[in-house]
């Protein structure tokens, strides 16, 4: 993943993140490196933040900045006297502890105090009328919930009718897993420093971080040089899997590909994956299911091909396919157990999804040929824990289950997690609120099998698909909300985001391939 640009600002991300623990001895190590001083990296940051807010809000002549006791704070510091350089009006409130300010904290605060700023302290009241929020509170190291006067604290920007922009993280989110574990800041805005932090692109930060803005503070020939343990992956990445075909290509070249599932009543589930797949690029594509659900499919998309689910056709079918999904509608009653039983060994790549990975709770096993695709209930019965402790450390958790149960892991939610047993990690930046609903597994999973059917690496397939499903989400919320979002919109919307050589299609063009 080093093929990307690696040059960060304000107006660019990353596709690196970093854990949080990284953060104090790289600064200080860049420091070194570059001749620097730490307070001139945080004399940077106060700047770049600066420059942030009057950028996104120019009408804000009324500031509240509110400041930790650490070098989050010292942050804020900088910020708040570059404001009020500018004239404007700057309320600064800001914490007390019994331990000192880090020196370059304090060397912000004692500029602050002789440029004629005033520190009110944390418990003050408030001004009646703030047009902007600088969250500098709590940052990066924060490992707990905050202590119960800092939520009271936390709480009350929360309420005030001022937006807000969070300088390094928002305020009670863990920098190292994305967790909330207590009040935590709603920001509109959240400017990260140097590099990103992974606990800004998973779990609850989707829901605090607002926009996400990232500047470098001038390290970016420093960072070049640094692997980072963590990958970001946004729509602008498809193009690295998914290239242009060859024009004598037929269908032979894109695999043939086998889905198992939709028992009795499920019959969607299946359908779904079937479709994706298609859509998704893959060659051929049979469908094993119940006797009474192969009509109704051959009616909605003649381009499956589709039989009863039978010990003969299984057979013959296992031998026929390139790459396995299975899980769509299985269920966990003995038709589904049969097949699961003689899907575990097929030596090819493999999709496990759904149903088929409640039986594999109940058996568990390891095989490097396979990808699962758990959503956290999921996840918690393979790792035989509650969805609290998954949720709490999701990155953690997606390592867990691909050590575990080898392969590819692809750990479904808000910032979807991806991970390898050979120790790869990757954040999906993609997505949105829109696929909370019924049918996005089943999906995803049609969209990953059609990708290992074209050929890509366990990994890569992996990521492109989760992508890819991603980005077809996001076109769709871009023109019509998240609100009403349906799993067989998103197949309709995937045929231009696995083309991502040419231009994006019109909407309308689009619509043409929507119909069901």
């Amino acid at each position: 993943m080093t093929d990307h640009n690696k040059k960060t600002n304000a107006e660019s991300i990353p596709y690196e993140a970093w854990p949080a623990d990284w953060f104090p001895d790289a600064e200080r190590e860049a420091a070194d490196t570059l001749g620097l001083t730490l307070y001139e990296l945080m004399l940077r940051a106060g700047e770049a933040a600066f420059q942030l807010a009057v950028r996104c809000y120019p009408q804000a002549r009324r500031w509240l900045v509110i400041c930790g006791h650490g070098n989050n704070g010292g942050d804020g510091y900088v910020a708040a006297r570059l404001a009020q350089g500018q004239g404007i009006d700057v309320t600064l409130l800001a914490t007390e502890s019994d331990k000192p300010l880090p020196d370059e904290a304090e060397a912000a605060r004692v500029a602050w105090l002789n440029a004629g700023g005033v520190i009110h302290a944390a418990d003050a009241p408030w001004p009646e009328e703030r047009d902007l929020i600088i969250d500098g509170l709590l940052g990066t190291g924060l490992r707990n919930a905050p202590r119960a006067e800092l939520q009271l604290l936390i709480e009350k920007i929360n309420l005030y009718p001022a937006p807000v922009l969070a300088l390094d993280i928002p305020s009670g989110l863990l920098a190292a897993s994305g967790a909330a574990p207590g009040a935590v800041v709603q920001a509109q805005h959240t400017l990260a420093f140097i590099a990103l932090k992974c606990g800004l692109l998973t779990g609850k930060a989707r829901d605090v971080v607002g926009h996400l803005h990232c500047h470098d503070l001038g390290l970016s020939a420093w960072l070049a040089a640094k692997p980072a343990p963590f990958v970001r992956l946004d729509a602008s990445c498809l193009a690295r899997w998914l290239t242009p075909r060859r024009p004598t290509a037929h269908k032979g070249d894109h695999g043939r590909l086998l889905l198992i599932g939709g028992d009795t009543g499920t019959a969607g589930a299946i359908r779904m994956a079937g479709e994706a797949a298609l859509r998704a690029g893959a060659g051929l594509v049979r469908v094993l299911t119940r006797s009474e659900n192969i009509a109704p499919l051959l009616t909605a998309r003649p381009e499956l091909m589709v039989q009863e689910l039978t010990p003969a056709a299984l057979g013959a079918s296992l031998d026929w396919a390139d790459v396995v999904a299975v899980g769509p509608g299985l269920g966990t009653q003995s038709w589904g157990k049969k097949a699961l039983q003689k899907v575990e060994n097929f030596r090819k790549p493999m999709l496990w999804d759904a149903d088929a990975l409640n039986l594999l709770a109940i058996n568990p096993d390891t095989r490097q040929n396979r990808v699962i695709t758990p959503h956290p209930g999921e996840a918690a019965r393979l790792l035989n824990c509650s969805v609290a402790e998954v949720e709490r450390d999701r990155i953690q958790a997606a390592r867990n289950l691909a050590k575990r149960y080898g392969g590819c892991v692809v750990l479904k939610g808000a910032g979807s997690v991806i991970a390898s047993s050979q120790g790869d990690c990757a954040l999906i930046d993609a997505g949105n609120p829109g696929m909370a609903s019924g049918g996005m597994g089943d999906v995803l999973s049609g969209i990953i099998g059609a990708l290992l059917a074209q050929k890509l690496p366990l990994y890569d397939a992996t990521c492109a698909g989760a992508v890819a499903h991603g980005a077809a989400a996001d076109s769709l919320a871009r023109r019509f909300g998240t609100r009403g979002m349906l799993a067989s919109d998103v197949i309709a919307a995937l045929y231009s985001c696995v083309n991502p050589d040419i231009n994006q299609r019109d909407d309308d063009d689009a619509s043409c391939f929507a119909q069901r």
